[in-house]
């Protein structure tokens, strides 16, 4: 990986659509952030790299649905945690979950596989994906997230996000708890 460096706001040089969409909503509501550029983070291993300079954990964000693909839920929960369905399942009454298509990501949320965020959001205007948020992730002052888009991440403080951005995007949270040990 090349290189990371951290910025304040706003890229100068210009970004693809939905990114430069992420940090207008961002500036609308007065909501600043950390930049870090960086290669295409796919893997646990890049977005450590990442991690090392915000200096926040990037969080883990899955999109899934319900068997029968009815209903579509974006999970926010910490990076390292183990995931099993059947945890989550239970918790939010759904028929067993499994990982949203690429296809679905792009027809949800105007994301492509390894950018899923909570930024995401903003492009669900019929509120079709519902949120969920690992409560743990609550305690943590910082979240790290994709600007829809894997070669940049933003550190945002877990209030603005909580507060000022889902309201915003017209999003409530369902909190969960998940595990760490899982059988």
């Amino acid at each position: 990986m090349s290189e990371i460096t951290l910025h304040s706001g706003r890229p100068a040089d210009s970004r693809i659509e939905k990114e430069a969409r992420c940090y207008s909503l961002l500036e609308s509501l007065g909501i600043e952030f950390q930049r870090a550029d960086h290669d295409f983070a796919d893997t646990i291993e890049a977005c450590h790299e990442v991690e090392k300079v915000l200096g926040c954990e990037i969080c883990k964000n899955l999109l899934l649905t319900n068997r029968q693909m009815t209903d579509v839920y974006l999970l926010l929960m910490p990076g390292d945690k183990p995931f099993k369905t059947k945890i989550l399942s239970k918790q939010i009454g759904s028929a067993r979950l499994s990982f949203a298509s690429a296809e679905q990501m792009l027809e949800h949320l105007d994301i492509t596989p390894g950018s899923v965020s909570v930024l995401g959001l903003m492009n669900d205007k019929e509120n079709k994906v519902r949120l969920l948020i690992d409560k743990e992730l609550l305690s943590q002052e910082y979240i790290g997230c994709h600007p829809c888009i894997n070669s940049s991440t933003l550190k945002i403080k877990t209030s603005d996000i909580m507060e000022k951005l889902l309201p915003a995007m017209q999003h409530e949270a369902s909190l969960v708890e998940l595990p760490w040990e899982v059988e």
